[in-house]
């Protein structure tokens, strides 16, 4: 966020223990910004498509727009509109928000998943597209994996690690050594790498919570820290099913692409299984457990607004309700709720709301819809400013880097290492926790120091550059 340079002399012997520490933490803060900024940049600026496309038209059709008349025609004979439309088996009906806003269905034809959007008075089919096939998604698949898959996966994981290591570092350098006032306002009376270096430090300071919040929801999502140990620590228990039949599958099988369709707490849950007799009383003994039934029932249980109903998959699939605010079903996440019922019985194999959830998985279920700027249009506002911020983080950082470099020559100019690293025992402890915490920063970290101290430290342009 900072690199106060003027606190340290250029000749390491006769630097202060402070100054030492100064520079070390400097030096980090800079690495950590080579592979972060355009991992930064590519994330915000995705992150904004996201916001606007979502605010604006919708992921899933829930914005278009219908005339209210009368009563609605039955779902079923919706749903007959939509396959006829497009042949396919139904996979999904979501129910509109809002009496003006149209019923969607998406379909599962043999080539690809489409979306339907229906007019739920009149019937009519108002438009078809593929699902995961929008300008929300392509966004949306940079922002995951770079489009490169597993190996983009890993990049921005490592992206998101050092980026806290660059928040923490970059903390440090703002500290106020003197006039508080002057880390809280940016100084517009000085000029060059003065005043870019303190519209980037205070910048900086005022979105580090947010960046914070923002990285740790977005590492949850990843393949190694998110997938393997932190989600894998705080799914949904099975054992709370209360003895119904599991399915092979779990939730996370509901999911297409790189959206998921479900509560991060639940992606890893076995699904409950249908043709049993376990469950307790759902839909009424008599009724026939289908979509017209099923969104009724979905109904008389709170689900008010829109939620969405997953039709079963195979022989012992179940049909699920779900409310979810990361889907922008609604701005509450404390409402959020998930139902499973038995295709043949009608009975509730599973009711799970968001009091069910464990610590991490409250913590997501409210951060995720947070981090997507689903949360009403404040959140809204709050993202894109937050997202502007981040771009302008990183551009004053790379002004800063140019404006300090003293000739072309210089190629990195990265910070001067100090002759004696200070705490270098409680440095070499902490790099040991964050290895085992988050194992690919703690691996990069390991790589950055090997490369510093046995290369960089070792070439006589760098030397003569940082001494």
């Amino acid at each position: 966020m900072a690199d106060q340079s003027h606190v340290a002399t250029r000749d390491p012997e006769t630097n202060t223990l402070p100054q030492k520490l100064y520079f070390a933490v400097w030096r980090w803060h800079f690495y950590a910004g080579l592979y972060v900024i355009p991992f930064f940049l590519i994330l915000a600026v995705t992150g904004l498509m996201m916001l606007f496309i979502s605010q604006f038209d919708g992921r899933d059709g829930e914005k278009i727009s219908v005339t209210a008349q009368g009563e609605a025609i039955s779902v079923s004979q919706q749903a007959d509109a939509a396959t006829t439309a497009v042949p396919g088996d139904i996979v999904e009906w979501i129910g509109p928000k809002a009496d003006d806003l149209a019923t969607v269905f998406r379909i599962k034809t043999d080539a690809r998943q489409q979306m339907v959007a229906v007019d739920p008075y009149s019937g009519d089919v108002i438009q078809t597209w593929d699902r995961r096939a929008g300008w929300y998604d392509f966004a949306d698949n940079i922002h995951s994996d770079l489009l490169i898959g597993t190996a983009g996966d890993r990049m921005i994981e490592i992206a998101a690690g050092l980026g806290l290591v660059l928040v923490l570092t970059g903390l440090y350098l703002w500290w106020p050594r003197g006039n508080a006032k002057v880390a809280l306002i940016p100084n517009l009376k000085a000029r060059g790498r003065a005043l870019w270096k303190s519209l980037h430090a205070v910048t900086g300071f005022y979105i580090s919570i947010l960046l914070i919040l923002f990285l740790i929801t977005g590492l949850s999502w990843t393949g190694i820290w998110g997938d393997k140990i932190i989600q894998a620590w705080s799914s949904f228990p099975a054992a709370k099913w209360d003895n119904v039949p599991l399915s092979d599958d779990t939730h996370a099988s509901m999911n297409h692409g790189n959206q998921n369709d479900v509560p991060w707490a639940l992606e890893k849950t076995p699904m409950p299984a249908s043709g049993s007799d376990a469950g307790i009383p759902g839909l009424a003994e008599g009724d026939p457990v289908d979509i017209d039934t099923l969104v009724a029932f979905g109904a008389s249980m709170g689900m008010q607004g829109r939620f969405r109903i997953a039709y079963p998959n195979g022989e012992t699939g179940v049909w699920t309700m779900n409310r979810d605010s990361m889907s922008s079903d609604s701005s509450e996440p404390t409402t959020d709720r998930t139902i499973h019922i038995d295709q043949y019985t009608g009975k509730i194999l599973a009711d799970v709301r968001f009091e069910d959830y464990s610590a991490m998985g409250k913590f997501m279920a409210l951060g995720v819809p947070f981090h997507m700027g689903l949360m009403g249009t404040w959140n809204f506002i709050l993202n894109v400013v937050f997202c502007v911020a981040v771009i302008f983080v990183c551009i004053s950082g790379v002004i800063m880097w140019i404006i300090r470099r003293p000739s072309k020559a210089a190629r990195l100019a990265a910070p001067p290492a100090p002759a004696e690293m200070p705490f270098w025992k409680g440095a070499a402890l902490i790099t040991v926790l964050v290895s085992i915490a988050f194992p690919l920063l703690g691996l990069t970290l390991l790589a950055v120091l090997a490369f510093d101290v046995l290369i960089l430290s070792n070439l006589p342009a760098v030397k003569r550059v940082c001494s």
